[in-house]
């Protein structure tokens, strides 16, 4: 019997991309501390000061809690945005017996008119590491697919296959993406991935 692998952890933060990188690292601080208050006590938290410790501050761009004009039921700014899809995550899943929310902290400063500033939260490596744990088209092709079957499919094939939107794979392949999810562990590790996807360090 083999012990079960220990999972890499990172916290995330999401702040202004229009303060200083010293204000943008400050503001990241204010919300780890405040992700300690409210969650200090928890497996995950305690794990990550024991044993990983690493920060990783992005870009969340604009800080703006009025609504668009353009998408109904967003916010103007696209920090308050991942704010606001966070909480709406949570709640889609809060009855799942087996659901585990979001863990986040988020941080309003006074001297900037109370404008939200950072929010945070600490994931594990399914979030972040693609090459243990690949995307699902990518899962398709290199873990459930024979190697001889993917040497001989026409290259163009693939390429048409991973040009295919999540969803239209997923209803595709709906035996592998139940699996695939679970290899991932669960919808919030999928929410996490698709949060930080291509958002550039701050």
């Amino acid at each position: 019997m083999t012990a079960e692998k220990t999972l890499e952890l990172r916290m995330y933060f999401f702040v202004p991309y229009n303060i200083s990188p010293i204000q943008q690292a400050i503001q990241a601080g204010h919300a780890a501390l405040e992700y300690a208050h409210l969650n200090g006590g928890t497996p995950l938290f305690k794990d990550f000061v024991k044993n990983w410790k690493t920060w990783i501050i992005l870009n969340g761009g604009t800080t703006n809690n009025k609504m668009s004009d353009v998408v109904e039921n967003e916010f103007a700014g696209t920090l308050n945005q991942l704010k606001s899809d966070i909480i709406r995550f949570n709640f889609q899943y809060r009855n799942d017996d087996d659901f585990v929310p979001i863990e986040y902290a988020d941080f309003y400063e006074p001297d900037l008119n109370d404008a939200l500033t950072a929010v945070c939260f600490i994931c594990d490596e399914r979030v972040f590491n693609y090459k243990d744990y690949p995307d699902f088209v990518d899962w398709i092709l290199n873990v459930k697919m024979y190697p001889e079957a993917r040497d001989a499919t026409p290259a163009e094939n693939i390429v048409l296959l991973k040009m295919q939107s999540d969803e239209a794979l997923q209803e595709q392949f709906p035996e592998y993406y139940i699996e695939w999810v679970t290899f991932m562990g669960g919808e919030k590790n999928i929410f996490l991935r698709d949060l930080i996807r291509g958002k550039k360090l701050a």
